[in-house]
């Protein structure tokens, strides 16, 4: 999965997840790794509008999109 995360189709994807991998996807669940790997099949471009508050997530991701959004604010 951090493999996936580094190579995304936009780059700022790619800075935004892999970022988000290092730091969090080793102490990730199972069922938050399955969420996190549903997130990865999704198109790069509304993921980025998710996660920089362009637009609102689906309900099933809004939780993992709100951490995205948080560790790249930071």
């Amino acid at each position: 999965m951090h493999m996936r995360s580094m190579r995304r189709g936009i780059k700022e994807m790619d800075l935004i997840l892999s970022a988000f991998a290092a730091e969090h996807l080793a102490k990730m669940d199972a069922g938050s790794l399955d969420d996190y790997d549903a997130l990865l099949n999704e198109n790069d471009q509304d993921l980025y509008r998710w996660v920089t508050g362009q637009e609102a997530p689906p309900g099933r991701l809004a939780d993992l999109i709100g951490l995205i959004s948080k560790t790249f604010q930071t």
